[in-house]
């Protein structure tokens, strides 16, 4: 082993169907008490259902769009002045964004019952590389709350 190898080192590369960063962080969220197989299994099943649903030009196009779909572009923070409490309207860094948008969909997949993961998150990802679905109305909803609290944008 390298004299400057981390353990986190391993969770950094490209995943190895897709080689695609992306893919290797939905597949880190997906993970359960470190079983990487098992999660993979789940997200390449997921993908291929998905695939099969819309008509996507590549198989890594069907996350990448779905993860585009849900990705906010401004959140509210809380922000104290004065004794009071605002929902201050903020742009969402890049970063932020796509790691928002991965929570969203393994969450909104996992809070649906009755069905094997890799169909739920199948699912998910057609609703989301269509625009519709829990995880697009979550960004929605954020954005509503966002626009609303407009007026306290001054105490970013």
């Amino acid at each position: 082993m390298p004299r400057n190898f981390k353990a986190t080192d391993v969770y950094l590369r490209p995943d190895p169907k897709f080689g695609s960063m992306l893919a290797t962080k939905i597949i880190n969220k997906i993970m359960l008490d470190g079983k990487r197989s098992t999660a993979q299994k789940i997200f390449y099943a997921a993908v291929e259902k998905a695939n099969s649903k819309v008509e996507a030009e590549s198989l890594d196009e069907v996350f990448e769009k779905a993860i585009d779909n849900i990705r906010p572009q401004v959140e509210v923070r809380s922000k104290r002045v004065g004794g009071a409490n605002y929902q201050v309207p903020r742009e969402v860094k890049r970063n932020r964004q796509q790691t928002l948008a991965i929570r969203w969909l393994i969450d909104n997949a996992r809070k649906k019952k009755g069905k094997p993961m890799a169909d739920r998150l199948a699912e998910e990802l057609v609703d989301a590389f269509n625009g519709t679905g829990t995880s697009v109305a979550w960004k929605e909803q954020i954005h509503k709350m966002a626009e609303a609290n407009k007026a306290y944008a001054h105490f970013a």
